[in-house]
């Protein structure tokens, strides 16, 4: 199996694990990331997950020696390794060790938090194989760091260092070699804890309000919100906060 997956106190964890070809992408393993990704959205004992590589790279992007056989690591629906298109509507995490160059990187820019080790390493070199990142990465990387760093990164398709990457506040958690997955999982963990319905509808709001016109933003957002506030979640939750204890969320 190139993808393995793991639940661990509500959390998914996703390892793309092919290190004999550095995680490079091929068609088998972007299938194996969507369903992981369908996973995580459909389990309402789900709140968050964690995607990594393993042995010690994260993703060396699209797998170029199945592409030359006519494979297309496309996944309808999600795009490119199965989440690039459509990330998952639950928070993920991005744990970073070694490389996330190309459509690795693009992975990661489709996480809503990163956590790398000091040794992890971005980019996007595609200009320099006469190609285009087209998998959301001159799309995202504006987004996540300053314009004009966002230009010469993708202009020069040089590599990025962690240190650099965090500096920029691209990456939330600067680790030591080794430690990204553990320090990725606490913090997959303490979103975990919280109640499952406002956790899906506040990362939907963050995601969705930057196109929003101006005044019709609060309109859209109390649709979203409304919901929430009138569950079963909301009520023991604030029931929890009196008797000080820890809430039980059931998810309605």
């Amino acid at each position: 199996m190139s993808v393995l997956t793991e639940q661990v106190d509500g959390v998914q964890v996703v390892t793309i694990d092919r290190p004999e070809a550095k995680n490079a992408i091929n068609t088998a393993t972007a299938e194996a990331i969507a369903a992981a990704m369908d996973e995580l959205d459909n389990r309402d004992d789900l709140v968050a997950g964690v995607i990594t590589g393993g042995g010690g790279t994260f993703c060396a992007g699209m797998d170029l020696k199945a592409f030359l056989q006519g494979e297309k690591p496309i996944v309808p629906g999600r795009g490119f390794a199965g989440i690039v298109q459509q990330p998952p509507a639950k928070p993920l995490v991005a744990a970073v060790e070694g490389y996330a160059i190309a459509g690795g990187f693009e992975i990661v820019l489709a996480c809503d938090l990163i956590v790398a080790a000091r040794n992890a390493k971005f980019g996007l070199p595609e200009v320099k194989r006469g190609l285009v990142a087209a998998g959301g990465g001159l799309l995202r990387l504006p987004e996540r760091v300053p314009y004009h760093l966002a230009v010469e990164w993708s202009l020069t398709g040089e590599l990025v260092d962690a240190s650099l990457a965090h500096e920029v506040h691209l990456v939330n958690r600067l680790t030591e070699p080794g430690k990204a997955l553990e320090t990725a999982l606490e913090l997959a963990r303490s979103i975990a804890r919280n109640g499952p319905l406002a956790v899906r509808a506040t990362k939907e709001i963050l995601g969705a309000a930057r196109d929003w016109p101006s005044n019709e933003a609060f309109q859209r957002q109390h649709k979203i919100v409304d919901p929430v506030r009138s569950s079963e979640d909301a009520r023991e939750g604030a029931l929890a906060f009196k008797e000080k204890r820890a809430p039980v969320w059931k998810g309605r």
